[in-house]
């Protein structure tokens, strides 16, 4: 049996359609390799990737939230190499060409210049066509639903899947509006062994996240609080305002002194957000095998740090080689 969704109905409703056997090698159990969100710091998964290929581990079911369905679907559709050339190729300059903004949308960022590198690395591929198992986590809007999308085109899902909300525009799919899947669950063991993975290796990109989420039991304002209140100045009219609006919009995105900035806090949300639902669901449903690259210090728009992430996936699993073989070996 297959979860899946009535497209005609409001709420979720699971319906059978027939399971493609899964392309188990013989003699060892299913491997599922499950890929976390975490923006710019979803690099490191290309050297997780690299090291488990090297040393002969090939899961047989992969699951991504966000960027973890990115580097997963490039993976499962052989365009992993093309990823990571990409990858280590952006700096701040050409990170800020691909962000069209547009005034008005549902998203900051419109996305079609990443869309359209994306199609054109998978063309029209889908889902039911790759060789390994794949699923791709997002979110509906409105209803909260968790969407496992395990069939159609394969771009389309990855999109929807990194669909950060205030960021990117929703992706409507099925008739569904749906957003990044890291709202529901960033680190999806549970869609690895629903699809049959008895060894579940998972990737979270947030557990060196140290000295977080802490309470603070007793606080209130200073003589220090007392500030001006500043209002940003107007842009101005014409083309001339809307570009130096959009200029504006581009420096919100990476931050700037004194206080936090819009990208700032919405991050910084999304990482509590996210710290706290993955603790709770790692906790219901752990994985076998946690793999956590130390990339703490990457920051969720540091694109251009891709070498320093893929290096910490590639050293957290030589770490974590021997438990994987030894896990695999006892259920073979």
């Amino acid at each position: 049996m297959v979860f899946g969704l009535d497209e005609g109905e409001d709420d979720v409703t699971i319906v059978e359609a027939e399971r493609k056997p899964l392309p188990v090698k013989r003699g060892r159990p299913a491997v599922g390799l499950v890929l976390g969100s975490g923006a710019a710091r979803g690099f490191a998964h290309i050297g997780v990737i690299q090291a488990l290929t090297e040393h002969g581990i090939v899961p047989d079911i992969v699951v991504g939230t966000s960027i973890g369905a990115l580097v997963g679907g490039c993976y499962v559709s052989g365009q992993l190499e093309e990823l990571e050339a990409f990858a280590r190729e952006l700096t701040l300059r050409r990170i800020i060409g691909y962000l069209d903004v547009r005034i008005g949308s549902s998203g900051l960022i419109g996305g079609s210049r990443l869309t359209k590198r994306l199609e054109r690395a998978l063309g029209t591929r889908t889902i039911e066509e790759l060789p390994l198992r794949f699923a791709a986590i997002a979110t509906e809007v409105g209803t909260g639903h968790e969407i496992w999308l395990t069939h159609g085109t394969l771009s389309l899902a990855l999109r929807a899947s990194y669909a950060l909300p205030g960021v990117f525009p929703p992706v409507r799919i099925g008739g569904r509006w749906l957003v990044d899947g890291a709202l529901v669950n960033p680190v999806p063991v549970t869609a690895a062994r629903a699809f049959g993975a008895r060894v579940v290796i998972a990737v979270n990109l947030d557990a060196d996240r140290f000295a977080r989420g802490a309470t603070i039991a007793s606080h209130g304002s200073d003589e220090s609080d007392v500030e001006a209140l500043s209002l940003p100045g107007h842009p101005g009219r014409g083309l001339r305002g809307l570009f130096g609006l959009e200029r504006a919009i581009k420096r919100q995105l990476f931050g700037s002194d004194g206080r936090p900035s819009f990208s700032t806090v919405m991050i910084e949300a999304f990482n509590i957000m996210q710290d706290r639902l993955t603790r709770m669901r790692l906790a219901g449903d752990p994985p076998d095998i946690h793999i956590t690259p130390q990339i703490g210090h990457i920051g969720w728009l540091d694109f251009h740090r891709a070498k320093e992430g893929i290096a910490a996936g590639r050293a957290a699993t030589e770490r974590a080689l021997e438990p994987i073989a030894e896990t695999i070996a006892a259920l073979s």
